[in-house]
């Protein structure tokens, strides 16, 4: 006699990590080839192109992310090397 056993419920699909940096680069070079082939299709266009303004705009707030952090480690006066967290600011460079 075999035992039945139910499945219990599936398991959370893990958060998808965000991309890096490097693949958002290569995503929007990836658009821009697209938007450069004349193919006629406005909607795809116009699509393609809210892709890659989200992704600049991803990309810029991750640059000034790591400058603050890079300006932080070296603004440490007495030598020593320490990284802050950074704050929830409104995510531009000043």
């Amino acid at each position: 006699m075999t035992k039945r056993t139910t499945p219990g419920p599936a398991p959370a699909p893990a958060a998808e990590a965000a991309p890096s940096l490097a693949e958002e680069l290569r995503r929007l070079e990836e658009i821009v080839r697209q938007l450069e082939r004349e193919d006629g299709d406005l909607d795809k266009a116009l699509a393609l192109f809210e892709e890659g303004v989200t992704r600049l705009r991803t990309a810029r707030e991750r640059l000034a992310q790591a400058e603050a952090k890079v300006q932080k480690v070296l603004a440490e006066a007495d030598g020593t090397l320490r990284l802050e967290p950074l704050d929830g600011g409104d995510g531009h460079a000043g």
